[in-house]
């Protein structure tokens, strides 16, 4: 093959993968226009902004307790996975974790997360993997006790396959429950984020033997294009069902 037939071919390959480069980049560039966009115009982003939360997802756990109920002034609760904190933020608020509500019982919230997080009033917050073989009795010491919730918000990082994250969040979640039959007090609650997709009938199961309710909402603040739900797990028996 002579100099210049090998140079032609060079510069197709070039100009190919170069091309490429360019569509992937473009393709990204839009993407991230689009959740910009989103952002921007989203009410909720707004509304914690004004409100001074640390993001949207503050108001879907307010949805799930105004909807159940399980968050009460004296309640001790633990969030699993609680980066970047607007979940602590309101449990603390719920809770009386800081004493400002007079005359009511002060609660105690414990946020766990494997990144840091930013200090947050009235929450007290671990650098932890709560997989970790003795997570759950270091939590129940900090504690003094066992909780009376335990919440999980967790989502795997995005693998761009749907499925594979459904079984990501899934596995997560079942972790999470495990988590919550060690360190919950009898009726205590357990919340967690789901993802539709098929494996989150396995978890129901294990739930449905361990708590006397089981429910499934889907809060009005989370995004209508989303796959996400959560579970909502009452009565925690310490038993399982026969």
């Amino acid at each position: 093959m002579n100099k210049k037939k090998v140079d032609l071919q060079k510069n197709k390959f070039a100009s190919s993968r170069s091309s490429k480069q360019k569509l992937k980049k473009s393709k990204r560039t839009e993407s991230s226009k689009r959740w910009i966009s989103r952002q921007l115009n989203d009410p909720y982003v707004k509304r914690a902004k004004a409100e001074g939360y640390r993001g949207r997802a503050a108001y879907k756990i307010m949805e799930l307790d105004d909807k159940f109920k399980f968050l009460e002034p004296g309640s001790r609760v633990v969030d699993l996975g609680c980066a970047p904190g607007g979940w602590c933020q309101v449990v603390s608020e719920r809770v009386n974790a800081q004493g400002n509500l007079k005359g009511k019982h002060t609660g105690q919230v414990i946020g766990v997360d494997l990144q840091e997080v930013e200090p947050i009033a009235g929450v007290q917050l671990y650098q932890l993997d709560f997989l970790s073989h003795d997570a759950d009795a270091q939590i129940k010491n900090f504690l003094g006790g066992k909780a009376s919730v335990v919440l999980s918000d967790m989502a795997a990082p995005s693998s761009g396959h749907k499925k594979t994250d459904h079984l990501r969040i899934m596995a997560l979640c079942e972790a999470a429950a495990f988590f919550a039959f060690d360190v919950l007090e009898l009726e205590g609650t357990f919340v967690a984020k789901v993802l539709a997709g098929g494996a989150e009938g396995e978890l129901q199961k294990i739930l449905k033997n361990r708590f006397r309710k089981v429910f499934n909402f889907k809060p009005p603040s989370s995004r209508s294009d989303s796959s996400e739900k959560f579970v909502v797990a009452l009565g925690y028996r310490t038993y399982e069902k026969e």
